[in-house]
């Protein structure tokens, strides 16, 4: 059975015997809180645990390295949404150590998707356009420096308030340690 059938399969048996019922909540955070997070495997189940969030505490945002790369991007509209609309009046940016996107390869990437069968013509198509898509692809060399960055891309965005206290962690893959790299309220660095 393919992985889709699987989930399909569960999820049938997950709504007929009404298991959603120990996760009803509503679309606002009890916590007011926002994580955005990197979409590693290892921190499903971990990170809320570490940070003891359960189902209902928390928007939760994640991709790729923790980072928001443009102030414009959907990542960044997602914050101010939340902010604005969803009651979020604290936001928490959560790097791991042992992140794919420490020192990634812009050139191995663009090598892998053509090896995928996307074609030389569509790279240098994307190129001729304008699309950096070294730099957008670049990762970071330091993850405390990467939250510093991101967590300065968040609390200087012209659209959040000066109010919203924007903290910076570091969590451990293995052990859920959590390191504070950036104090929102105090708006100091550890």
């Amino acid at each position: 059975m393919s992985v889709l059938g699987a989930m399909l399969e569960h999820n049938r048996t997950f709504v007929d015997n009404h298991e959603y019922e120990q996760f009803k909540t509503d679309k606002f955070p009890d916590k007011n809180l926002l994580v955005l997070a990197c979409m590693d495997a290892r921190l499903v189940e971990l990170l809320p645990k570490a940070m003891g969030l359960k189902n209902g505490d928390a928007k939760l945002i994640k991709n790729a390295g923790a980072l928001v790369t443009h102030p414009w991007g959907s990542v960044m509209r997602s914050i101010v949404v939340a902010i604005y609309q969803l009651r979020v009046d604290e936001v928490c940016v959560v790097a791991h150590m042992d992140c794919g996107m420490n020192a990634i390869n812009p050139a191995q990437v663009i090598e892998s998707a053509q090896a995928r069968g996307v074609s030389p013509q569509t790279i240098d198509t994307l190129r001729a356009a304008g699309i950096d898509l070294d730099n957008w692809l670049l990762g970071f060399n330091n993850v405390e420096d990467s939250v510093r960055h991101t967590v300065g891309v968040i609390r200087q965005h012209p659209l959040v308030p000066r109010d919203i206290p924007v903290h910076g962690l570091v969590i451990h893959p293995g052990t859920g340690e959590l390191k504070l790299v950036v104090d929102g309220r105090a708006g100091a660095e550890s």
